[in-house]
């Protein structure tokens, strides 16, 4: 189970605001390795049930936008994939990425969570509603964030996120039950 920073009723109030989840790539959607094919290409691996968390997610009415410092055409091919816009790439200074995701999407920095696994995503985290580190981020941005989710990055630390966001607002077990009902065969 995450690690809350945060009491239980400041918890709600942070939750119910949040219309846009902030990703950061390598550490969060991926296990953080990057890996190289004999000829050079970038190799990344997501966890499929984060996508399938991200899914439900946009199937809720909410947003997702990735934040990276690096830029990867893997990962432009999974966030088509996922229907994940904007993602703004070579972004080693993440401040002013953010502060242009906010004018993009009309979003305010209490209506986002942000999930990160370092250093460079603690301004983000500590600017959002609900900052997020990974389970196995580095321990001060644990330390700073408001939930410390229990997986790992770029194995269902998404997820786990969503799921809790997701709870938070009185939505999860409107998901469940669409993939709990019987069907008709």
């Amino acid at each position: 189970m995450a690690h809350w920073n945060l009491e239980t009723a400041v918890r709600q109030q942070r939750i119910a605001p949040i219309r846009l989840l902030v990703l950061d790539c390598d550490g969060v959607l991926t296990d953080g390795s990057i890996v190289y094919d004999p000829l050079g290409r970038e190799i990344k691996r997501f966890f499929v049930r984060d996508g399938f968390a991200i899914r439900c997610w946009q199937r809720a009415g909410k947003q997702v936008a990735v934040i990276t410092g690096r830029f990867s055409q893997t990962l432009s091919v999974r966030c088509r994939e996922l229907d994940i816009a904007p993602v703004i790439q070579n972004a080693p200074n993440k401040e002013p990425a953010y502060a242009r995701l906010l004018r993009m999407t009309g979003c305010r920095p209490e209506e986002t969570c942000v999930v990160g696994d370092d250093l460079p995503d603690l301004p983000l985290i500590l600017a959002a509603g609900l900052g997020v580190a990974v389970g196995d981020a580095d321990p001060l941005v644990m330390d700073r964030a408001d939930l410390v989710t229990t997986a790992r990055g770029g194995r269902g630390a998404v997820k786990e996120v969503i799921e809790t966001l997701l709870a938070g607002q009185g939505l999860w077990q409107e998901v469940v039950s669409h993939y709990t009902r019987q069907i008709q065969v």
